[in-house]
């Protein structure tokens, strides 16, 4: 049996831009998408704290160390610039797996620079 599982999440990032002409996804600062282990085209979920707007989308990197968080397409419609979201991504796990499972999770302050990177699926 597979378990789909928490596999990553940057945790309180900050939007930083919404692009409505663009064809889609959330740009993410390259070192901070990294550090959460989410690869360019990914799928995350993104839950915006300010309005409880949840929508999935896909990663494409940003400038590293930009700090940018930007919802593009149709998903600038859910969220504005300085509203509080979590990216989330999920992936599947067998039962043996999940004897070493430790997911990634990223928290950020307001410009969106890595404060400390857990390994536990509760709050640190």
């Amino acid at each position: 049996m597979m378990l789909e599982m928490l596999y990553s999440k940057i945790h309180r990032a900050t939007v930083t831009d919404a692009n409505l002409n663009y064809q889609g996804s959330i740009t993410i600062d390259e070192t901070l998408a990294k550090s959460a282990n989410l690869l360019e085209g990914i799928k995350v979920d993104i839950v915006n704290i300010n309005n409880g707007e949840r929508f999935s989308t896909y990663v494409i990197y940003g400038d590293k160390d930009s700090g940018i968080v930007c919802l593009n397409g149709a998903a600038a419609r859910k969220a504005h610039r300085g509203d509080k979201i979590i990216i989330i991504a999920y992936a599947s796990y067998s039962q043996e797996e999940l004897h070493s499972y430790k997911p990634s999770v990223v928290f950020v302050d307001e410009e969106n620079k890595i404060q400390h990177i857990s390994k536990e699926v509760h709050n640190v």
